[in-house]
């Protein structure tokens, strides 16, 4: 498997990532799925062109490995591991993942200065800036800087033959660009980490509630809702909300909230936060 690191993107401007580098093909299919994605835990696979890649490792080895099998896939033949961020969520699991699966593991230095040392002992680790693109073979990686408030945090636009995917969670708040990022996608994971009035009346202390809804914080149903009416008619082909809180959100409202942008005949998809999603491909 060849890497390289190509130029950088620096601040929040994300312009240089909004064109394909390419015409689409129409022999090249993207395949993707959620293993898991909320606030309890994340990762999510994505297949193009013979690379394997898996983004975040918040799941246990033994979950990936059983919900990758459910759709055909295995683990041990992934050939990278991404990570967004140091936050739990996103990698509790990145150090069994390499040494039980072999996985290499890529990930911003401050990232991994900002890890925990619990996760153990990690001897592959391939450090990449924020804003810069990482290329598998036909496969581009944009990686997309993000004012949420982790050591490091950025999000992902995944290109191969000119179709895109973005992972556009733990965003921190709507920066700018990020409409027209989502735009720029021919499908998207989308935060909808909670709903505002179940977030003001649940029991959160006021501080976690201010941290949520603040500059470094998570994206709402609404404001999720807001970035899809923003795309107008350059609306990815679909969208599935993703990084749900549990105490926080509920999934019917989440998709209720996006329909009424965009209409009940946008496909709007779900990813879990308790099980394998179904397997997207186009």
């Amino acid at each position: 498997m060849r890497f390289l690191t190509v130029a950088a993107l620096r601040g929040l401007d994300a312009r240089v990532v909004l064109t394909p580098a390419c015409r689409t093909r129409d022999d090249i299919a993207v395949i993707t799925f959620s293993l898991q994605s909320g606030s309890n835990g994340n990762s999510i696979y994505v297949e193009a062109e013979g690379v394997r890649l898996l983004f975040d490792a918040g799941i246990s080895g033994r979950q990936a490995q059983q919900r990758m099998a459910r759709h055909g896939r295995d683990i041990r033949q992934v050939d990278a591991l991404i990570i967004s961020h140091d936050h739990e969520d996103h990698i509790r699991a990145a150090g069994v993942f390499q040494r039980k699966f072999k996985l290499p593991i890529y990930m911003t230095r401050k990232t991994h200065e900002a890890i925990p040392r619990d996760l153990g002992r990690l001897s592959d680790v391939r450090y990449f800036r924020s804003g810069e693109a990482l290329r598998f073979d036909g496969v581009c990686v944009h990686t997309i800087p993000t004012p949420h408030d982790a050591a490091d945090g950025v999000a992902f636009v995944i290109e191969c033959g000119g179709r895109r995917l973005g992972i556009f969670t733990d965003l921190g708040h709507c920066f700018p660009g990020l409409w027209a990022l989502l735009a720029s996608v021919n499908a998207a994971y989308l935060e909808t980490n909670y709903d505002p009035d179940m977030l003001q009346s649940g029991p959160y202390p006021e501080h976690l509630k201010r941290r949520i809804t603040g500059p470094g914080g998570h994206l709402s149903n609404d404001e999720a809702a807001e970035l899809l009416s923003q795309c107008g008619r350059s609306l990815p082909e679909w969208v599935a909300v993703a990084h749900l809180s549990e105490e926080n959100n509920l999934p019917e409202l989440a998709l209720e909230a996006q329909h009424r942008a965009v209409g009940r005949m946008y496909p709007v998809h779900h990813a879990s936060r308790h099980d394998v999603s179904q397997m997207w491909e186009w």
